[in-house]
């Protein structure tokens, strides 16, 4: 199992960004796809994840009406279009996959890309 995020980087606050995890060795259909971040000082969160088997998504209620989450079934890529940013968005976000349906529990994802800095400036 290979996760692979791009995209973060620096932006203002009320400013957008989307960050795409390009899958690769398993069934990414059969998979659940999540979004977890790492704010330092904070537990980690899962703010995003999409069940690729039907498309249903769950969101944290921290990001919910800011983020969405998108999954391109065809080239194994997820895509979490992050908006209105606030510095308190600022972390490092990892892309991971869990076999099994949505669950809003980042310890319950056991494969993790190497993840990737989101700074939001004020």
């Amino acid at each position: 199992v290979q996760l692979v995020e791009s995209g973060g980087g620096l932006v203002q606050a009320g400013g957008s960004l989307r960050l795409s995890c390009a899958a690769s060795g398993f069934s990414f259909g059969d998979y659940t796809i999540g979004w977890i971040r790492h704010i330092p000082g904070q537990e980690h969160e899962l703010v995003s994840c999409i069940d690729n088997r039907d498309g249903s998504t769950k969101h944290s209620d921290s990001v919910k009406g800011r983020f969405a989450i998108v999954s391109n079934n065809a080239n194994n890529t997820v895509f979490l279009e992050m908006k209105d940013l606030t510095p308190e968005d600022t972390g490092v976000y990892y892309c991971a996959a869990r076999e099994d349906g949505l669950n809003p529990f980042w310890t319950e994802y056991g494969y993790w890309g190497q993840g990737i800095q989101v700074t939001v400036s004020s």
